[in-house]
């Protein structure tokens, strides 16, 4: 197949997924915004589904976004990893990816963090959290080694079992990876996490000063 994923391709996986569900393409493309006729030429495998499509796919479907990634011949590393020391290696991906916009740094993941403390001392802010999480989870489809840092700092969350500043930290970091304003699109794979990474290690080590 063109797409070269190891199992279906894109249009094979759509079809099958709408057929489960009992939807159309019309349905689908009232759900995703995007235009029936294009719908219909990714599901014939006779044109490339974009980023934008695949990510509002994973959305609406629930699909997890690295198996239409895959499926769509987009390149996958599941075996990438990032040491758990991250300030010197993340920043180090900042520096060198071609990927990443300019204007992304340590700083700015910083103040956008600073910008959800208040929001995640109200009730709305938390139910975000505790509602959202697993969809958001379900949707990054295990993409990323911040991943299982990201499920302990949700079990702390929930828990509740932390000093109050604490839990404004790892709230911060929640909304961070939940909320869809990123510095870097989400879709933009395998980079497109790299930011909420980063506000992971962030909360992590405000998190380990405070000990």
């Amino acid at each position: 197949m063109s797409e070269g994923s190891l199992g279906l391709s894109i249009g094979q996986l759509l079809r099958d997924v709408l057929k489960e569900r009992s939807l159309s393409m019309r349905k689908l493309s009232e759900l995703t915004d995007i235009d029936t006729s294009t719908i219909s030429r990714i599901i014939n495998d006779k044109r490339k589904a974009t980023l934008d499509h695949l990510e509002k796919f994973a959305s609406i479907l629930e699909i997890p976004l690295a198996k239409l990634l895959q499926a769509a011949g987009y390149p996958v590393d599941h075996k990438h990893t990032i040491r758990s020391d991250y300030d010197e290696t993340i920043q180090h991906l900042v520096n060198t990816s071609e990927l990443l916009s300019a204007d992304l740094s340590i700083e700015k993941v910083q103040l956008q963090l600073t910008s959800y403390e208040a929001y995640v001392q109200t009730t709305e802010g938390r139910n975000r959290i505790l509602y959202d999480f697993d969809k958001k989870l379900k949707q990054a489809g295990g993409v990323g080694p911040f991943i299982d840092q990201i499920k302990d700092l949700f079990t702390r969350f929930t828990m509740q079992d932390v000093a109050k500043r604490d839990l404004t930290v790892i709230g911060s970091a929640l909304l961070y990876f939940i909320v869809p304003v990123d510095i870097i699109p989400d879709y933009i794979f395998a980079v497109g996490y790299l930011d909420d990474a980063i506000a992971v290690q962030i909360a992590s080590s405000v998190l380990t000063r405070n000990t």
